[in-house]
């Protein structure tokens, strides 16, 4: 089991930047891949960005150049910085992490609401 808690979230005004931040306890060892998901109201969840089993980071390529994932091995979490914020970056950001077979260990986080007012 993996618990993921996701911080950092808020209202934030057009150029403007955040950071979030998400905690893992549990089985972390175990975790092969760990990323960010956003999903906005209305539409369906999407890739942001992630680091993958190998090590490397992989983006949702409309964000690459203002998003930017990064992690603390140490204190176990990851964090998205998030520049130059637009309107349509709101959303509920979800941390997700997890290992194959992906239909049993996937683990999501509850969600932490960005919003960027027009």
């Amino acid at each position: 089991q993996v618990q993921l808690v996701e911080s950092g979230g808020g209202l934030v005004r057009p150029g403007g930047s955040l950071r979030l931040s998400c905690a893992a306890s549990g089985s972390i060892s175990s975790i092969w891949a760990m990323g960010w998901y956003r999903q906005a109201p209305g539409k369906e969840r999407e890739f942001v960005a992630a680091f993958t089993n190998n090590g490397n980071t992989n983006y949702e390529d409309s964000l690459r150049g203002r998003f930017t994932i990064l992690r603390d091995n140490a204190k176990n979490m990851i964090f998205l910085h998030m520049n130059s914020l637009k309107p349509e970056d709101t959303a509920v950001y979800y941390c997700r992490g997890g290992w194959p077979p992906w239909e049993k260990y996937d683990y999501w986080g509850q969600g932490t609401q960005v919003t960027v007012p027009p």
